[in-house]
């Protein structure tokens, strides 16, 4: 089984996939890097839990504003690859920021500053993508899986490294990955034109009240916001109960293998169950996960097994979730409706979690922040369940 999805016409077209596989890589070689080891970077410098669950959200709040702005200057423009290397290259050199200070504020507004300009990439690459696979929409994950192996090769090697030299090689790695992103993006061409004849009877106003498109994005955001102990604590939860650095790089990366396994079989999935009841699944799964790590952080074997659920709660979850914005924002609404999946979920979703888990952290428990994830997450399948009408099943 090839992991990257046949041309649909002429054979050409098949070497973009190949770039944009590129920049799926070396973006989550950037998000492998930042997520699991920031905490742990700002924890070197002397930072509290609640101080860690602020500038932990920090860059997730970005993701609010940011991609929309960015998805309506695509949109409006018709330039949505200009746009990507924009954001890249500003990107790349706001992060050198870091280097100068180590301040609370000045993190924040250094880290405020990367993150508004790195947001912007990924939602206008995720309309790029499926503009380049057109018909061809649920070869999707077959591309994006290879954003999980980045992910994975970062965690790992960084989780071995730390091990033996200072965590403040986080910096230079990230600096670094982030000029390699820029370089990226300037291979890839721009997606094929769209022909807007069709998107009269599609306003952005009208879409937005359909109450399938509001049920999903409530969903979207409770899923995030389950998951901010888990981008905000996990390295330091698993650090406090015994687990080494190396350890803990591969159990982070246990959870994105399983991720693309699930990328893998989407193709398969999606026409077989559809994406409303496997985006069900997936948040009910993510509610047992949280509860597992919570309650057994102690025992190896559970652990693993929790990774494991990485599959449903972000694989399926993910999947089945571009594939419902693919279709309820058509032609010339792809790119906001891109942004605005982002900027709900990823940004109110995981700032929320970020900030409150920090919170939940030092006032109750570390296992009780982890208990609040299992319950948005649940709640967010209740959502899922009557919000997704049946009918949208197939979709």
């Amino acid at each position: 089984m090839s992991p990257f999805p046949r041309a649909t016409a002429d054979p050409s077209t098949a070497t973009p996939y190949w770039r944009l596989s590129a920049f799926y890589f070396v973006y989550f070689t950037i998000t492998g890097a930042f997520v699991p080891y920031w905490s742990l970077y700002l924890q070197h410098f002397g930072y509290a839990p609640v101080a860690i669950g602020v500038l932990v959200a920090v860059p997730m709040a970005t993701k609010i504003v940011a991609p929309f702005l960015w998805g309506w200057l695509a949109d409006r423009s018709g330039r949505r690859m200009q746009v990507i290397r924009l954001g890249a290259l500003l990107a790349a050199l706001s992060f050198i920021g870091v280097f100068l200070g180590h301040g609370a504020w000045w993190l924040a507004l250094v880290v405020g500053a990367f993150s508004f300009f790195w947001n912007a990439a990924l939602p206008q690459f995720e309309a790029a993508t499926l503009g380049h696979l057109g018909v061809a929409d649920h070869h999707y994950s077959r591309i994006r899986l290879w954003g999980s192996i980045g992910f994975v090769v970062s965690v790992v090697l960084l989780g071995e490294a730390f091990g033996h030299v200072s965590v403040t090689w986080l910096v230079p790695v990230i600096a670094a990955l982030l000029a390699a992103l820029w370089l990226t993006s300037l291979s890839v061409p721009a997606p094929p034109a769209v022909d807007h004849r069709d998107t009269v009877d599609h306003r952005m106003g009208a879409v937005l009240r359909r109450p399938a498109v509001l049920a999903l994005f409530a969903t979207c955001l409770l899923i995030q916001a389950s998951h901010g102990p888990y981008y905000a604590f996990f390295t330091l939860y698993l650090r406090e109960h015994g687990y080494s650095s190396a350890l803990t790089g591969q159990l982070w990366a246990l959870g994105v293998l399983a991720e693309i396994v699930v990328f893998l079989f989407m193709p398969r999935l999606l026409p077989r169950f559809g994406a409303r009841r496997l985006l069900i699944f997936a948040l009910f799964a993510t509610a047992v996960r949280w509860l597992l790590i919570a309650a057994l952080v102690d025992s190896l074997p559970a652990l693993v097994f929790g990774q494991t659920l990485h599959a449903a709660s972000y694989g399926i979850y993910h999947a089945a979730a571009i594939h419902l914005i693919y279709r309820y924002f058509p032609g010339r609404l792809q790119g906001r409706g891109q942004a605005l999946y982002s900027s709900v979920g990823f940004g109110v979703g995981g700032a929320l979690g970020a900030l409150v888990s920090g919170y939940v952290w030092s006032g109750v428990s570390p296992a009780a922040s982890f208990v609040m994830g299992a319950a948005l997450a649940a709640g967010g399948g209740l959502v899922g369940y009557f919000g997704l009408r049946a009918q949208t099943a197939r979709q």
